[in-house]
């Protein structure tokens, strides 16, 4: 289960809003555990507002 510290790590320097692509591919470019990269695939499509939006839909 991913945390929200490495949540954060994962999207350091997002632009949000975003979409779930944009913050997989920055997680991956981040080099972010499985378990977080697989959360923001399963997050809805659609944009994403903001980090606080995301950690809702992860947590």
């Amino acid at each position: 289960m991913p945390n929200p510290i490495g949540l954060q790590k994962a999207l350091a320097g997002a632009d949000y809003p975003a979409d779930r692509q944009q913050l997989v591919d920055l997680a991956k470019k981040n080099n972010a555990d499985q378990d977080i990269i697989e959360a923001l695939g399963a997050l809805p499509e659609g944009e994403i507002s903001g980090p606080d939006q995301v950690q809702k839909a992860v947590f």
